[in-house]
């Protein structure tokens, strides 16, 4: 069954459009809008100015860090930081709202885990920040990112993570598309998932427009497309 799945995965996508929907050959459908703002390579521009700027974010964030001891030797920058989360006042609110998170943090701290958690820190922001600018596997690296935003939420920090993190689930719903002005153009086609994207239709329900072309094939005056007997 699980061969099955995966060979039915590989196989080349085919839409069919019904009114402002359009179904992939496994029936299911995805709305024009969608498919306008996520699946559009007309939209490309827009998503290569987000991605940049948050990769931007990302890689000044890490190259601030590489070369402070607190980060990359000591651990003490993270250490402080999980100290002051993990501190319940006697009056107000806690900076980490989850008990479970906060043992978590407890656990950490009592192993001395944040020698190595500092420096993983400071790679993640850094592979982040250069996959994002470079437009390689966008929705994996934005997804890390949003990730270590997730993170830094849990633990008490709000700071500009909300804004980043937003950014950073769009470039996750859009990896079709975010990397097309980037390496992405080229990788996803050798990782057999190009073929996978879903076109974009318009509101009026015209057939995709495919990404090598960028056109739609019209029919001829006997009402035929090109290419069809």
């Amino acid at each position: 069954m699980l061969e099955t799945l995966l060979e039915r995965f590989k196989q080349p996508m085919r839409c069919e459009t019904h009114g402002n929907y359009t179904c992939s050959c496994s029936g299911a459908a995805e709305p024009w809008v969608s498919r306008l703002v996520f699946g559009d390579l007309r939209i490309a521009p827009v998503w290569l100015l987000l991605r940049v700027w948050l990769g931007w974010q990302w890689l000044e964030s890490g190259w601030e860090k590489i070369n402070n001891p607190a980060w990359m030797q000591t651990g003490a920058a993270v250490k402080g930081f999980w100290e002051r989360a993990i501190v319940v006042p006697e009056t107000g609110r806690a900076p980490v709202a989850y008990d479970w998170h906060r043992a978590f943090l407890q656990v950490m701290l009592e192993g001395g885990h944040y020698t190595w958690f500092a420096k993983l820190v400071v790679i993640g922001e850094l592979a982040v920040g250069i996959a994002l600018i470079l437009g390689l596997l966008i929705g994996i690296a934005a997804f890390a990112g949003v990730f270590m935003n997730w993170h830094f939420v849990m633990a008490g920090a709000a700071s500009t993570n909300a804004m980043l993190a937003l950014v950073g689930v769009l470039l996750v719903l859009a990896w079709r598309t975010a990397g097309w002005w980037g390496l992405d153009r080229w990788i996803l086609p050798l990782l057999g998932l190009r073929r996978r994207m879903v076109q974009p239709v318009s509101s009026q329900g015209e057939e995709p427009i495919p990404p090598e072309t960028g056109r739609v094939s019209r029919p001829g005056p006997s009402g035929r497309r090109p290419g069809q007997p």
